[in-house]
């Protein structure tokens, strides 16, 4: 009783302290890089909690701090463990493997409604199942990792000698346990990348731009840490690749990933693509994995669904809608856009997309929410247009 009293102590400390300014999981870094008597288990115990915390996103945030850790930490534990002696007798004994029974019991304590933990939760888009959504974000979401062509043999044979217990979907899909650590085990980037299920499935809108022939020529222009760009390497034959950010640093980063992945045939910029940018370029596809909100993998950090602001959702809605006036123009006559987004709200989705179909001559083939909640992974967007413009 005394150490994990102890852990959530320590934990109701951190949680006070903490603002959202910097992500939870630099915060608890930073913590425990001052406080070395916290060993590996420690950590932890103390980050679980803390996560638990955030889980709740929206609800019961009238509750003291303390009683709304324990509350958090009842309703995300998948299966009975020692934080169970921190409760009364009734609660110790209404504990259920069932989610929705533990959400039932704590009905009978406190004004919970699920639906509350997501912010702003009417704004998802239609296609999403809103209450069982909000309720995902009280489970830890997988990893996710994608074989690259030519590795699969390799990858499994890995995993399978060193015992690790893991899930394939379809043919180069695998999900794992949170907590696995595959990067000792696996070249990563090069024979498999660390890349969310629903992000993967970004590869079913690369397929339909191959008609006749694949794309030549394709622009990843926020590419970020690279993982749409990879997914178009192994996606489309024969591309010729260029990717830009707004941020040198970023760049960086991009060429020593696609080193370790083998990738050398590539153009880079820098571009600050919401400015007045322009290319005297164009390309077959145009590839915008546009800033969005991150609402789609708020479970993976929780604390989003506790401090984001409507404020910031607007801001980044307009921002996509700068950028895509952007780089629209650099689509060529035939060419594609495929816009994605890993929010899961109107406004940054389906408003964009309208937008698109306003101000520009490109046509909507296929739009989608690529739904992950169900299958403890993100949920994201994609629209995939195309410039049928004449002349």
């Amino acid at each position: 009783m005394n150490f994990y009293k102890k852990y959530f102590d320590t934990a109701v400390t951190l949680i006070q302290q903490y603002n959202g300014r910097v992500p939870l999981a630099i915060y608890l870094k930073h913590y425990f890089a001052q406080h070395k008597k916290h060993g590996s288990k420690d950590r932890k115990h103390i980050t679980h909690l803390c996560y638990c915390y955030y889980r709740l996103g929206r609800a019961l945030k009238h509750l003291p701090i303390a009683t709304r850790l324990l509350t958090a930490l009842f309703l995300c534990n998948n299966e009975r463990g020692d934080w169970l002696q921190l409760y009364e007798e009734d609660w110790q004994y209404a504990y259920d493997e069932d989610l929705d029974k533990r959400i039932a019991f704590v009905q009978t304590k406190y004004a919970f409604q699920p639906e509350a933990i997501f912010f702003m939760l009417n704004n998802v888009s239609d296609a999403i199942e809103k209450t069982v959504f909000a309720k995902a974000h009280l489970i830890q979401p997988d990893l996710f990792i994608r074989i690259r062509p030519g590795f699969h043999q390799a990858v499994i044979s890995k995993l399978d000698a060193k015992q690790i217990s893991y899930e394939l979907i379809g043919n180069n899909c695998i999900a794992l346990n949170n907590t696995s650590k595959i990067d000792t085990i696996l070249p990563l980037n090069k024979e498999a990348v660390v890349q969310d299920f629903s992000s993967q499935r970004i590869a079913e809108f690369l397929q339909s731009t191959i008609n006749n022939h694949s794309p030549a020529t394709v622009w990843d222009c926020c590419a970020a840490s690279g993982g749409k760009a990879i997914l178009a390497v192994d996606t489309l034959p024969n591309i010729q690749l260029t990717v830009s950010d707004v941020r040198a640093s970023i760049i960086h980063n991009l060429k020593e990933r696609f080193k370790k992945a083998d990738i050398r045939h590539y153009h880079t910029f820098i571009a600050d693509l919401a400015t007045n940018f322009r290319s005297s370029k164009k390309y077959d596809l145009v590839i915008c994995d546009a800033p969005c909100s991150g609402s789609g993998t708020w479970a993976r950090t929780p604390e989003q669904l506790f401090f984001i602001t409507e404020e910031k959702i607007e801001q980044y809605a307009a921002l996509q809608k700068k950028i895509v006036s952007t780089v629209v123009k650099s689509v060529n006559k035939g060419g594609y856009l495929l816009y994605i987004t890993c929010s899961v709200y109107k406004e940054e989705n389906e408003a964009v997309v309208e937008f698109i179909q306003q101000t520009t001559s490109l046509q909507l083939i296929q739009s989608s929410v690529l739904k992950g909640y169900d299958v403890k992974a993100d949920t994201m967007f994609a629209a995939l247009f195309r410039n049928v413009a004449h002349g």
